[in-house]
């Protein structure tokens, strides 16, 4: 049985409405999954919930009429924010894409001394364009109907961050009420400076197991805990 593709539409959707796909949505859903006139397909605008519509092929132009809406929300009730620093090569992305399968609200890309990788400028906006990319790219495929951001701004509540040697321990603690940010850093570590600087801005060092775990994995790993001890899972 065919499942409906989704598409995100950066734009606000209405009732009854005929719009045009994106470019890259348009070529993806004509060329690769072979769409035709009178199909369906699940949209969606990021502001939650979906809309089922029939779709217009028009030569490489896509048109989508939005028939019937539906509210479906599968956001975890625990509010998460990963700040991760950023790691060498393409990792980033993976954890970008990962993180938002898992139910991350909120990604804060993050530069700590030990970095490999540094952004400024309009090479920085590119970066944090591409990853908004993937985020919407993984909410069409994991059903989430509410695109996380990719931002410097992080959220009060509890604070976490990944420090090796840490005895704290997360299925120790109680399921909190606030939203929870955790802070991990790039290969290498982070410095012991910049663990003071996070401990005095009130994050917690947390163990993550005997093993010591690579940036893109510590970061995921601790979020797929979290889901599973507090959240929805």
């Amino acid at each position: 049985m065919r499942t409906d593709p989704r598409f995100f539409c950066p734009f606000p959707l209405h009732p009854g409405a005929t719009v045009e796909l994106p470019t890259e949505a348009a070529h993806h859903a004509l060329k690769v999954l072979r769409v035709g006139a009178g199909d369906t397909a699940i949209l969606f605008d990021g502001r939650g919930g979906q809309w089922r519509a029939t779709l217009h092929p028009a030569g490489k132009n896509l048109r989508a009429t939005l028939n019937e809406f539906d509210d479906a929300d599968c956001e975890p009730p625990l509010a998460l924010t990963l700040a991760q620093a950023l790691p060498a090569g393409d990792k980033m992305d993976l954890v970008v894409q990962k993180a938002v399968e898992l139910g991350v609200r909120h990604i804060q890309p993050v530069t700590a001394k030990r970095s490999l990788v540094r952004l400024s400028g309009e090479r920085a906006s590119r970066r944090v364009e591409h990853w908004r990319n993937i985020a919407i790219a993984a909410c069409e495929q994991s059903g989430r109907n509410r695109v996380p951001a990719v931002s410097q701004i992080l959220e009060n509540g509890l604070r976490f961050v990944c420090a090796p040697g840490a005895t704290a321990s997360l299925r120790d603690m109680k399921a909190p009420a606030l939203p929870v940010s955790l802070l991990v850093g790039p290969e290498g570590g982070f410095e012991e400076g910049e663990l003071l600087a996070a401990r005095a801005a009130g994050f917690h060092p947390i163990g993550l197991g005997p093993r010591v775990l690579r940036t893109e994995t510590a970061g995921l790993g601790a979020l797929a805990a979290m889901m599973a001890l507090w959240g929805d899972w």
